[in-house]
């Protein structure tokens, strides 16, 4: 089982990165690929979850060791897979998240991706008074400050958008926060998406 993988920042799209490391390039899923977009082509220390499937192997990533440890609490919950709770993890507010589930708020979690009712009510009866170190929100590593090259093929807010689709809302749900973006004063592709995950919670 691998803890994390230190390689060079390949390729970023809006479901995962590409690390590579000694010739090999491990395609790693994260919950906003784009955090690391002025790393790209540099060396970065990724820590992994690996899941074994029948059909694939496949690599969830993260900035820090804190990160994984609240995605593993989130997937021990019946009902939240690894896509889920990636999507989770993708939003910045750990706190908000974590607070939800101490109080037992369900409209609050029903608002994640892949999280309904029954499910949400999961997680609040098997995590509640156990993630008393993630109520703060400096566990994400990476806020870094980047220029991203604007094209005629992709822009931010497109890459943004497709990254929401990623994680798994719905078209529809894309479109309402894309009206909001559109009118945002927001330049990296990093920025609109962890705004646009801030209005799906709204």
């Amino acid at each position: 089982m691998f803890d994390y993988i230190i390689g060079r920042v390949t390729a970023i799209t809006p479901a995962y990165i590409v690390l590579e490391n000694h010739g090999i390039g491990y395609q790693i899923a994260m919950g906003n690929p784009y955090r690391l977009s002025s790393q790209m082509d540099k060396e970065v220390k990724i820590y992994v979850h690996q899941v074994i499937r029948e059909d694939a192997h496949l690599l969830y990533g993260f900035q820090t060791p804190e990160e994984k440890m609240l995605f593993l609490r989130l997937i021990s919950v019946s009902g939240i897979g690894p896509k889920s709770g990636l999507a989770i993890m993708a939003n910045d507010d750990h706190t908000g998240m974590v607070n939800a589930i101490e109080s037992g708020n369900v409209t609050f979690l029903v608002k994640f991706p892949g999280v309904g009712k029954k499910t949400a009510q999961q997680m609040i009866l098997d995590l509640q008074g156990k993630l008393g170190e993630f109520a703060h929100d400096d566990l994400l590593a990476g806020d870094f400050d980047q220029p991203e090259a604007v094209t005629a093929e992709t822009t931010p807010l497109t890459e943004a958008l497709q990254a929401l689709e990623a994680l798994g809302y719905s078209a529809k749900e894309v479109k309402r926060v894309e009206k909001e973006l559109k009118t945002s004063a927001l330049t990296t592709t990093d920025e609109y998406l962890r705004e646009g995950l801030k209005l799906m919670m709204k």
